[in-house]
């Protein structure tokens, strides 16, 4: 590769990200016209001008600079980028699936998705985002929202939802019928959600 096209390719990266709004994240495959490796130094060149800032392992971000520092998309736009980058399906689990619904004010510091890539645990600014394995069945339902809520019913569970977490549960459900796929989601269900589903969508 000669001098004037190895420029070239800098220009061209350079622009994308300059154009790019705050926020966006950036990963050596970003560019896929140009080798990665390649594409790894011209990114860490632009860290070393200022230009983007390394937040994790091959992880960019655009960003601006306050008084209290550096201005973060949230963990969950964080981790679907990775996911993008990876080619793979993710689900928040747990707290992160409860909070995301409202039944939780807990925000997890150190989040954990499943995921139909590869398991890994991935290093943010201090934080750490896990990525389990899962089975292809966790990914079937395609619902939205449907989704989410089985991801919410798994972290409480059966033998501890309450009267309480019922009737919260069922109005979120209420509000998001999501009609279409509804009966083939039904099916990838575990027996006891999908009672609860049932119950709550008028079917």
């Amino acid at each position: 590769m000669t001098t004037q096209s190895n420029n070239k390719i800098v220009d061209v990266v350079t622009d994308r990200i300059h154009s790019a709004s705050n926020g966006s994240l950036f990963f050596s495959n970003s560019f896929p016209e140009y080798g990665d490796e390649y594409i790894g130094h011209i990114l860490s060149d632009l860290v070393d001008r200022g230009v983007i800032y390394r937040i994790g392992r091959g992880i960019y971000l655009k960003t601006k600079s306050t008084k209290f520092g550096l201005v973060y998309p949230s963990i969950d736009k964080i981790a679907q980028a990775i996911a993008e980058r990876d080619n793979a399906e993710i689900l928040p689990t747990g707290t992160m699936a409860l909070n995301i619904l409202g039944l939780s004010t807990q925000v997890p510091m150190n989040p954990t998705f499943i995921t139909s890539g590869s398991a890994r645990v991935v290093n943010v600014d201090g934080r750490s985002i896990t990525f389990k394995r899962a089975v292809p069945r966790n990914f079937a339902i395609k619902g939205e929202k449907r989704r989410l809520i089985v991801q919410a019913l798994k972290a409480i569970g059966e033998k501890n939802m309450t009267p309480d977490d019922y009737s919260k549960i069922g109005s979120i459900i209420k509000r998001y019928i999501e009609p279409e796929y509804f009966e083939s989601d039904l099916k990838a269900m575990p027996t006891w959600i999908r009672r609860v589903f049932l119950k709550y969508s008028n079917k």
